[in-house]
């Protein structure tokens, strides 16, 4: 079973802490860590808070990789284009500030119940309300948004571990495949629990 997403209980500072305030912090968090680091040694102190954030949290060591192993894959393929066409220093930096926004998020969605959050979502967007915005209609969204990538990541997992059950080596389309398959099973399956609810326009 996947970890990703799944809220973890405490009573830290962070899990105490306002939804509306983590979303706010998050935000400017990414910002600012985008604008500031420039060069591989600007990564440490900007790593150093990160995993303070996850240490007051206290949220386990395993947990906290789990995380970051899907977007590994990701990072591999970014890092090899920025060493082809920026360099390796660029790349360092390009796939740490990846990494760590990763890693703030999950700390956010680690820390904060899925319906505070959605609550909270659902308060920033309701004086949009003026200009045709729905914010239930953005917080279900968001809402599914959310499921659905422990979900996608439970199939790869699920069909990684097929493979390796019967013996068969890696291959991409193998993968692909049956990963496509039951994504569109699951999303037709979700299509008809919504219009079964009227949620259907």
């Amino acid at each position: 079973m996947t970890t990703l997403g799944i809220y973890h209980p405490g009573a830290s500072l962070l899990q105490r802490a306002p939804a509306g305030a983590k979303l706010a912090g998050l935000v400017v968090a990414l910002i600012a860590l985008a604008a500031a680091v420039r060069s591989p040694w600007q990564l440490i102190p900007a790593t150093a808070l990160v995993v303070a954030g996850f240490a007051l949290a206290r949220i386990p060591v395993r947990l906290a990789l789990a995380q970051l192993r899907t977007v590994l894959w990701m990072l591999t393929f970014v890092g090899a284009f920025q060493v082809i066409f920026t360099g390796w220093r660029r790349a360092f930096v390009v796939c740490g500030v990846l990494l760590l926004s990763v890693a703030l998020a999950a700390l956010v969605t680690l820390t904060t119940k899925v319906m505070d959050m959605l609550d909270a979502v659902a308060r920033m967007l309701a004086p949009l309300r003026r200009f045709g915005v729905n914010p239930d209609r953005v917080g279900l969204v968001l809402a599914m948004t959310l499921r659905c990538i422990p979900l996608l990541s439970g199939l790869v997992s699920d069909v990684t571990e097929a493979r390796k059950a019967r013996g068969l080596g890696f291959s991409l389309r193998a993968l692909a495949v049956p990963v496509v398959v039951g994504a569109l099973r699951t999303a037709d399956a979700m299509g008809e629990a919504l219009a079964a609810r009227g949620v259907d326009d």
